[in-house]
């Protein structure tokens, strides 16, 4: 089992406002003194942007980068993806997952529009474009407060096009699609895990307008893993017996007001998490 770490676990996230930013050199030390060696980049900014520079800093910690989280606008028609996206990935090493967002094209993940089928068919063309116009694995990663958020819509992707996906288990529960119906159905369309564990009942008011997903982070919808609503355990052994050999990405999004002190803070949630995946693998 492949674990790898994420940012966002230390409140690390590309929305502006979003909370207190850590410094890179604590995040990495503190997943490093938990005994991962692998993460994703985390936001713009956060890491070297230059390859060398960043694998030199991920070095000095006995990490390397397996993923990059990409927000995309798929859906526009008077938008080509291609040139920005080309862009971005000519820092990424050749081994690295792109983890691909249908960007809403505004930042946060609060709101958004809804698509008509001029832009359903835009976005699936785009996925199709990127899918065989890209040398990197790239998978797409439903996401609340993205173009791709709910049950309906993650099945018409995964009906109307060839792409890989990110089977990030918090996002699909709360956007109303139960990941082990994935890991059941169509398994071989798997080629990259995010690990979330989910408070069900905050998940529900979320998807009934009650909650933001920004006050549903503040809240704690996202739970250390094996305390929540997810079914971790059997959505890995699912995997498993399905072949699935790629990276398990842990992420417990949250909020920070501030620096936490020395020892404490998110990577005790983090060392559960870890402890968790030990006991279930």
């Amino acid at each position: 089992m492949r674990i790898a770490a994420a940012p966002i676990s230390w409140g690390v996230c590309e929305v502006p406002g979003w909370g207190h930013q850590m410094a890179a050199e604590r995040v990495l030390a503190e997943m490093a003194e938990l005994g991962l060696t692998a993460t994703e980049l985390g936001p713009d900014g956060f890491l070297p942007p230059d390859p060398a520079d960043r694998a030199s800093l991920l070095g000095r910690y006995g990490m390397r980068a397996v993923g990059g989280f990409v927000p995309v606008v798929l859906h526009d028609p008077g938008h080509d993806p291609m040139p920005g996206l080309r862009a971005t990935l000519a820092s990424f090493d050749a081994d690295m997952v792109v983890v691909l967002a249908a960007a809403t094209g505004v930042d946060g993940y609060d709101a958004r529009p809804e698509l008509g089928t001029g832009g359903w068919r835009t976005l699936l063309a785009n996925l199709e474009r990127i899918r065989r116009e890209t040398s990197h694995l790239v998978t797409l990663h439903p996401h609340v407060g993205t173009m791709v958020e709910s049950r309906d819509e993650v099945n018409r992707v995964l009906d109307g096009c060839d792409i890989a996906l990110c089977l990030d288990t918090g996002h699909l529960l709360i956007g109303g699609t139960d990941p082990v119906d994935i890991v059941r159905d169509r398994p071989g369309r798997v080629a990259h895990v995010h690990l979330k564990d989910v408070d069900a009942e905050l998940a529900g008011r979320v998807r009934e307008g009650a909650l933001t997903y920004t006050e549903a982070v503040r809240a704690g919808i996202y739970r250390p893993l094996g305390k929540g609503d997810v079914d971790v355990a059997r959505i890995v052994g699912g995997l498993d017996r399905a072949g699935y050999r790629g990276w398990y990405v842990m992420e417990q999004d949250l909020i920070l007001d501030a620096e936490p002190s020395a020892g404490d803070g998110p990577i005790e949630d983090v060392r559960a998490g870890v402890a968790f995946l030990g006991s279930a693998a």
